[in-house]
């Protein structure tokens, strides 16, 4: 387990735009320095935003329809000259595959995580 980072106060937490998204296209990102994905993920109200995703141990069509916890206010971060508009969370398992967090029942599109 990783040491805990120093704590952060509510505000900070508060600050972070969190919330559920569907993805919507997945896209071969083969000038990515690591295995990537461009990943199109709909944030609510038909708004899509794009994130380069190191989660190629999925299957481009298994990614499609799923629903994903991700952060949209993180700013654009430029990869490989892609524009990645937000993060999409995950953690890893035991075999260091990441495993993308999602909720675990059907939630709307664009809901905040509080």
């Amino acid at each position: 387990m990783s040491p805990l980072k120093p704590q952060a106060s509510y505000d900070d937490f508060a600050r972070l735009d969190i919330r559920i998204g569907k993805v919507v296209e997945v896209q071969p990102f083969p000038r990515a320095r690591n295995p990537s994905y461009k990943v199109g993920v709909d944030i609510g109200a038909g708004r899509i935003m794009w994130s380069s995703a190191q989660i190629t141990n999925y299957e481009p069509a298994a990614l499609v329809g799923a629903l994903v916890v991700c952060i949209c206010n993180l700013g654009p971060k430029n990869i490989a000259g892609f524009t990645s508009e937000l993060l999409i969370l995950g953690a890893k398992d035991a075999s260091g595959e990441v495993i993308v967090l999602g909720p675990r029942s059907e939630v709307a599109i664009g809901e905040p995580i509080f």
